[in-house]
């Protein structure tokens, strides 16, 4: 399908930098928009209502100059809104949102139509993260414009089902809607088998966290750069929510790896950023991180991989 508004001929990639809690700022939205990818952010990662409309003043401003800069429209940015109970900022945030007519929203643990309705009025879309068919279909009845595809191996809270059956099962729900995958992708080679599989957009998250613009700490994306598939483990003993978790640190945390089976807590917003601050998330995409670049050089190797694994494809058919 031909990509709505916002992103329509502004994508140098058909891919989104995902929000990334407590790793993505204003720095790395805007560098990856500079790009040619769309960048995001939790609006959580501030910790007041006010500092989320500063980080929006500032992102705008910023992509307002390279605008200027380069005589083009950057990608657009997008913002996470968390709609659940336990959000207590959750109207404010959506206030200030719509005051800013940020282009896009995603939102997560939570389909409302209320906001869907709030971002459209001013000419907004709203993508929803989604793990299984049953949410993804409340999301379309919500009146959301997209479906997050959240597939296994993803980064912090991730599905269960394999990337390429997700995918298959949630295009029929989201027809005529941007569907876009989510799951252990951190090459253009794994951007292009998303599109080809038949998502719309790819959406990356673990290979942004190590850049130099993320906001993670240079432990943090040295141990990415050391694990690998094996490293990585899937629990809700964190956060209250099944999410993948680097081993080493959950290791360090005091985490007991042998009684993490069995999860059954509940999500406790007012613990997360602590939890999440000593142990940190990761996909299964980190296999494919072996440095930490900056945004711009990134990207660059995203395209030519991208294109690369295009023309080999070219050459596997007759």
């Amino acid at each position: 399908m031909a990509l709505p508004a916002p992103f329509a001929g502004r994508l140098r990639l058909p891919a989104i930098v995902a929000p990334m809690f407590l790793v993505s700022g204003p720095r790395l939205v805007v560098e990856a928009c500079k790009a040619g990818l769309s960048g995001t952010f939790p609006a959580l990662n501030q910790r007041t209502s006010e500092g989320y409309s500063d980080w929006l003043e500032e992102i705008t401003a910023g992509l307002a100059a390279v605008e200027r800069e380069t005589g083009r429209k950057p990608a657009p940015f997008g913002v996470n809104l968390i709609v659940h109970p336990t959000n207590t900022r959750l109207q404010a945030d959506l206030a200030i949102t719509c005051r800013a007519k940020v282009p896009f929203v995603i939102t997560s643990l939570g389909a409302a139509r209320e906001v869907v309705d709030a971002v459209h009025a001013y000419g907004g879309i709203v993508l929803h993260d989604v793990t299984n068919a049953r949410h993804a279909e409340k999301a379309i009845a919500a009146g959301a414009d997209g479906i997050i595809a959240v597939a296994a191996g993803a980064g912090g809270h991730a599905g269960t089902v394999n990337p390429f059956a997700l995918v298959a099962e949630l295009r029929p729900i989201a027809a005529g809607k941007l569907l876009v995958l989510a799951g252990a992708i951190s090459t253009g080679g794994d951007i292009a088998a998303a599109i080809a599989s038949g998502a719309d957009l790819a959406y990356l998250g673990t290979r942004f966290i190590a850049t130099e613009e993320s906001l993670a700490h240079a432990d943090y994306k040295a141990m990415l750069v050391a694990s690998g598939s094996s490293d990585i483990v899937y629990t809700a003993k964190v956060s209250g929510i099944p999410a993948n978790f680097l081993k080493p640190s959950l290791v360090r945390a005091g985490v007991d790896l042998g009684a993490i089976s069995g999860d059954s807590h509940k999500l406790d917003l007012g613990n997360e950023a602590k939890a999440w601050s000593t142990v940190w998330s990761a996909g299964h995409g980190v296999t494919a991180i072996a440095d930490v670049p900056n945004v711009g050089a990134l990207v660059e190797t995203l395209n030519t991989e991208f294109h690369y694994a295009i023309e080999r494809m070219k050459h596997c058919v007759a």
